[in-house]
């Protein structure tokens, strides 16, 4: 993701906070691409390890390879094209897979019961830390889309990712662990703009992998300004 594609994320997350729409999730299952959606608010049943390994590695090699044909993609993924193509039919069915179960992931992190159970600091920190664990998913919506954006845009199969991290921040807010002069919203949209644009970062090397975690987790909670310089009056 160049400069200006991740100025225009910034923008577009921006307008987000001055409008909040309440729309009804209907996400798609991550097992088949082309399954009706889903009354329930719940995120899609966990796939197998095994399923995760070979989702994850066709991510990476999408990112990594643009280009690639199904069969170069396969070989990328260590699996042969005749099961590929068992799996997702298509180019459009490996990428309608792929971001149906990048989706349902950030969901799944985003709603669970761990996250709700911490103290803010500790949740943040595990929300930061299981974000980074997705690099790969999180690479490839940089290329196809971002949740933010589609959230914005009245994609309803976004929104239950956002509207969890607004409740998350909201939490926060009411504990008095996040500052109340800005919106949980804008909470939100500042999150997703640093957990993207570090893994954009690290990926182009401009961010070392080292410490990853515990530099956004400072940035996020307490800026850029020298906490051994006192503030400006």
């Amino acid at each position: 993701m160049g400069r200006s594609s991740l100025l225009q994320l910034i923008q577009i997350s921006l307008k987000r906070t001055k409008k909040t729409s309440k729309m009804t999730l209907a996400p798609r299952s991550a097992q088949l691409p082309d399954s009706p959606h889903r009354d329930s608010l719940d995120p899609a049943p966990t796939p197998s390890s095994q399923d995760q390994r070979l989702l994850k590695a066709l991510a990476t090699a999408m990112v990594n390879h643009p280009r690639a044909t199904m069969g170069e993609l396969a070989e990328l993924a260590g699996v042969s094209r005749a099961t590929l193509n068992r799996h997702c039919g298509t180019r459009e069915g490996l990428k309608r897979r792929l971001e149906s179960h990048a989706r349902s992931t950030l969901e799944r992190l985003t709603h669970s019961a761990a996250l709700q159970r911490l103290e803010p600091r500790e949740a943040l920190r595990e929300l930061i830390r299981e974000h980074l664990a997705q690099r790969d998913l999180l690479a490839l919506l940089m290329f196809e889309q971002n949740p933010g954006r589609q959230a914005g845009h009245g994609d309803a199969s976004w929104q239950s990712y956002v509207e969890a991290l607004d409740a998350f921040f909201l939490r926060g807010q009411q504990k008095r662990v996040f500052r109340i002069d800005i919106s949980a919203a804008t909470f939100s949209e500042l999150f997703i703009v640093l957990i993207y644009g570090m893994v954009d970062a690290e990926r182009r090397g401009r961010a070392a992998s080292a410490g990853l975690s515990a530099t956004l987790e400072e940035l996020f909670l307490r800026g850029a300004s020298n906490p051994a310089q006192p503030a400006s009056p």
